[in-house]
């Protein structure tokens, strides 16, 4: 973790390195920002095969970064999920279901003509961590 301006940079080898521009997270306050993972394998770099596979390790890679920001999957209030086929929206409900419990987060779902690495899916999120 570095710290730029009151913020701070979350990184993790457990989830995919940034392949571009863009840190993994970056912490404001208690506010935690995570960046939008893909179906990536974080050892691999690879792109997992099909929908179900990238759906959840879309979920354990987000996981991996709220867990490095001292965090869990249950402090997110937000996130927003890209499909570039919205006929996969029930499928990510039910590994939402398995990955959150209630009261579950804010959402959007977003149908998406394309997304890096020819992923299926994306989901970007913001937690909240009080110290």
């Amino acid at each position: 973790m570095s710290s730029s301006s009151g913020r701070s940079i979350i990184s993790t080898t457990a989830a995919p390195a940034a392949i571009g521009t863009y840190s993994q997270a970056v912490r404001a306050g208690d506010t935690v920002y995570l960046s939008g993972q893909i179906g990536l394998d974080p050892k691999t770099m690879l792109l997992e095969e099909g929908i179900d596979a990238q759906i959840e390790r879309v979920f354990s890679n987000l996981a991996a970064v709220a867990e490095a920001a001292g965090a869990g999957l249950a402090d997110v209030v937000k996130i927003n999920i890209y499909l570039t086929d919205l006929a996969h929206f029930s499928r990510v409900n039910e590994s939402m279901a398995r990955h959150f419990s209630e009261p579950y987060p804010a959402r959007a779902a977003v149908g998406v003509k394309e997304l890096p690495r020819g992923a299926l899916v994306e989901a970007d999120a913001v937690l909240v961590r009080t110290l």
